[in-house]
């Protein structure tokens, strides 16, 4: 049992290494963030489909329910990923990742209108650790500058991941973690196709390597692994331990692209780090 779980974490750990690397990715993919997140749907959806094809995963949906449910966190996927890359856009990718991470309290606070789980007062509190991180990283909040904007959107893609996520753990139970997620990225790029003939994609050809980068790293085999986590911890375990998402990709940055955290970002990074070693121990008992 404990080497079960300890391997549980691990993959989860790792797949949220390779979705830090998001950050960097939509920061400097020279193209607009909903152009960015068709691609990945896109290009993560055949990745995704082809993996499937070669394990004979079941893609059929087993009730008109479930497609229902399928729709919502597609639409949820969508509208994360959109704010988020804005967010990233506007800021940088310390502030634009930290921001997302409220969504550990959004999904302690909400997972009980999702399931039968009662709401647990040490989430509540981890997560306001995690907000407090947040506070010490941006502690001059101005609506007049990007950064605030940034943050704004932060929060809000945090608030549709939650929602995603919460949507999605009531099917890892009945269906494969892969085809959840193809589904999802099909939803996502249907919803955002109009954006290719609205936005300047002139310059596809050049950003193309790191598009298929974030579409088979970040999105196909990262996601997939996320979505999988869900069969051994619950939504709001698995958020809380996966904020040390921002640390990787503040890492990330810093090593590709120069991007030098300052001080406010080391000592809220570390509270959200620590967030994640306490969730980490406790979810073992």
């Amino acid at each position: 049992m404990e080497n079960s779980h300890i391997k549980n974490l691990a993959l989860l750990l790792l797949a949220t290494l390779f979705i830090s690397t998001s950050g960097v990715l939509g920061k400097y993919i020279a193209l607009p963030a909903e152009v960015i997140i068709w691609f990945r749907g896109s290009f993560g959806a055949l990745f995704i489909y082809l993996f499937c094809r070669f394990k004979k995963v079941d893609l059929k949906i087993k009730s008109k329910k479930d497609i229902s449910s399928f729709l919502v966190s597609g639409f949820f996927l969508a509208a994360h990923w959109v704010s988020y890359f804005y967010a990233l856009k506007l800021s940088n990718v310390a502030l634009g990742m930290l921001s997302m991470y409220t969504f550990p309290v959004m999904t302690a606070l909400l997972e009980p209108f999702f399931s039968k789980q009662k709401l647990n007062g040490i989430h509540v509190l981890l997560g306001i650790l995690v907000l407090i991180g947040v506070y010490i990283l941006v502690p001059n909040f101005s609506l007049e500058n990007d950064e605030a904007k940034g943050i704004l959107l932060g929060v809000f893609s945090a608030l549709c991941y939650a929602l995603r996520n919460l949507t999605t753990k009531k099917h890892v139970k009945n269906y494969n973690g892969s085809m959840i997620m193809l589904y999802q990225l099909i939803i996502v790029a249907t919803l955002l196709l109009p954006v290719l003939f609205l936005s300047d994609v002139s310059n596809i050809q050049s950003q193309l390597p790191l598009l298929v980068l974030i579409a088979l790293l970040t999105t196909a085999i990262g996601h997939t692994m996320i979505v999988n986590s869900l069969q051994h911890f619950s939504v709001a375990t698995a958020s809380i331990i996966s904020s040390v998402q921002p640390i990787f990709g503040i890492i990330i940055a810093f090593l590709f692209v120069n991007e030098i955290p300052s001080v406010n970002t080391y000592i809220g990074g570390s509270l959200i780090l620590l967030t994640v070693v306490i969730e980490s121990i406790r979810s073992k008992k």
